[in-house]
């Protein structure tokens, strides 16, 4: 039975992980101490529910995350510092810190260490998020002991429910440019500006990008501005977006 740590201390570990091209120890003391930190832990780098959901939108929510207090977000699996930096890449997620649990020694002291055998990984850490304050647990959220690998509560989302059940949605700014374009290069300066974030979508010239603008926003030329799966327009649209609020 996976049980909560709730008001425990974080078990003890040093994790080696390399960076820089160097080899580096990372203790518990380093990532806990003194701060509030959020850990959330999964079976493994590159698998489909860790890549495609649970690890983006703790990458996507942590600005939200900051201004509730939270000094830092940590991704942790059982995998060696390797995989663990070609996952961090892979995924663009600069605003986690990955933690290589190569040994299991955090999971098995977590009593998240897991058996999955019938998929070849071996030993893995079960589904789970956490809010650890000054290293001790303040809250886990376990994900229920059922086949497969269930997926209910150890979200991002779940875990800012509980920091602040009032908080709203960020604005999801979305813009199609090409290099070298000056009205793009206006459009994002306009959001820069006003402390907006954004994802940039680069459109190489050609064929293919003149039917992604046919597309999705009916359109040839670029930049083209979403907000909210709105389309708002090029660089003047977006300057009388502005100028209107």
């Amino acid at each position: 039975m996976l049980e909560s740590r709730e008001g425990q201390t974080v078990p003890k570990v040093t994790f080696r992980v390399r960076e820089g091209g160097e080899w580096q120890d990372l203790s518990t003391d380093d990532l806990f101490k003194g701060k509030t930190v959020i850990v959330f832990s999964l079976p493994g780098a590159f698998t489909p529910t860790c890549s495609s959901t649970h690890l983006p939108r703790y990458n996507e929510l942590a600005d939200v995350f900051r201004r509730q207090g939270v000094d830092a977000i940590l991704c942790v699996s059982v995998n060696d510092t390797f995989v663990m930096n070609e996952w961090k890449k892979d995924q663009d997620a600069e605003n986690i810190t990955f933690i290589p649990d190569g040994n299991g020694e955090f999971s098995d002291g977590m009593g998240m260490l897991v058996d999955k055998n019938e998929l070849g990984f071996g030993q893995r850490s079960w589904r789970y998020s956490m809010l650890v304050k000054d290293g001790v647990v303040d809250r886990m959220f376990i994900e229920p002991d059922e086949p497969g690998d269930p997926f209910h509560v150890s979200d991002a989302d779940t875990m800012l429910n509980y920091l602040c059940s009032d908080w709203q949605e960020p604005d999801a700014w979305a813009l199609f440019t090409r290099e070298g374009c000056p009205h793009c290069a206006r459009a994002k300066a306009m959001l820069e500006d006003r402390d907006i974030s954004y994802e940039n979508m680069p459109l190489v010239r050609g064929s293919h990008a003149s039917r992604v603008l046919r597309a999705v926003a009916n359109a040839g030329t670029v930049p083209q501005i979403f907000l909210n799966g709105r389309l708002i327009g090029g660089a003047d649209e977006l300057e009388q977006y502005f100028a209107a609020r």
